[in-house]
């Protein structure tokens, strides 16, 4: 069970994962030890799966995202998804009920790069594209109820 210093602590680190344990402290009001033996105790328990950076894909010259809907065709589902783990630029991908069986996200620099990628899974599978045009809403976690 997390409480409302848990809260603070989980919201400040989802605002800046780099803040230090004293800036933690300062905002929690506790004392620098008390926040990290606080924060170890999330880690074990597996609220606070990990501390990480955010990146820009357009820094990189990757110009495109991506949705890609994924059906595999029948007895290839293993081999679809062997074939998603393997090409980098899928950068996430839910297995999913309904028709498609993948959704997936990719980051490519090119129409012609797509077009690549997504030959590679055609021998196994059929795919609906959807180019992104703009984020309104970032990944984020859902509410936390305590």
């Amino acid at each position: 069970m997390t409480d409302d210093i848990d809260q603070v602590l989980i919201t400040a680190l989802m605002e800046d994962s780099r803040r230090s344990l004293k800036a933690l402290a300062n905002i929690s009001g506790l004392s620098s030890p008390s926040v990290a033996e606080r924060l170890r105790r999330l880690e074990e328990r597996g609220v606070l799966k990990g501390y990480t950076v955010e990146i820009d894909p357009r820094c990189f010259g990757y110009q495109l995202q991506a949705i890609v809907r994924i059906r595999p065709l029948p007895g290839q589902l293993q081999e679809v998804e062997r074939q998603i783990q393997a090409i980098p630029e899928f950068t996430e991908c839910d297995k999913v009920t309904g028709d498609d069986c993948f959704i997936a996200r990719l980051h490519v620099r090119s129409m012609e790069q797509l077009d690549t990628l997504l030959d590679r899974l055609n021998t196994h599978a059929e795919t609906n594209t959807a180019i992104v045009k703009k984020t309104p809403v970032k990944r984020r976690l859902p509410p936390m109820a305590f």
